[in-house]
């Protein structure tokens, strides 16, 4: 009996630190947090480069690929530090899901049900690069006021294609 208990012990942590491994809030993707410094990203094995909007890092985290924004990293007196901040995670992988549940391939009645009681959110149209509404695409906010994040479902016809997690701009 004994044996038995260590047993679903071990498998109930063992499955606890997967289901971490994988985990998205308005802070992460993963181990990769924001506002998380190139120093940080280099003990989990990841060179990060300056990038902006358009370029990222590309990164790959067990198989499934993260895409990384970076910016200079400054101090309080405004002068660069030296080090590059995380600015911006998204990512396409289906394994990646919230603690609700909800990750690439949810619905977008699934996304509603689990946050529809969160303290600020938003809902919008997407649009394409041309300004022209899309009918098809849409977006869920979810906003953290208290870290400055905000957390991106993309919707798709009706399923999440795209997580993204970024500084709350205020906008």
């Amino acid at each position: 009996m004994k044996k038995m208990i260590h047993l679903l012990l071990c498998l109930f942590t063992f499955s606890f630190i997967t289901a971490q491994d994988f985990e998205v809030s308005t802070l992460r993707i993963g181990p990769y947090k924001m506002f998380m410094k190139n120093d940080e990203a280099e003990q989990l094995g990841t060179k990060l480069k300056q990038t902006d909007y358009e370029l990222k890092n590309i990164v790959q985290y067990k198989g499934e690929t993260i895409l990384i924004a970076t910016s200079q990293n400054y101090d309080q007196n405004g002068k660069e530090t030296g080090q590059l901040m995380i600015q911006g995670l998204s990512t396409t992988s289906k394994k990646f899901r919230t603690k609700s549940g909800i990750g690439v391939g949810s619905t977008k009645d699934e996304v509603i049900n689990a946050y529809k009681n969160y303290a600020s959110y938003s809902v919008y149209p997407g649009w394409d690069d041309k300004g022209n509404q899309q009918k098809n695409i849409s977006h869920f906010v979810l906003n953290d006021l208290d870290a400055g994040t905000t957390l991106s479902f993309k919707i798709v016809n009706n399923l999440v294609t795209e997580l993204w997690v970024s500084i709350n701009e205020g906008c």
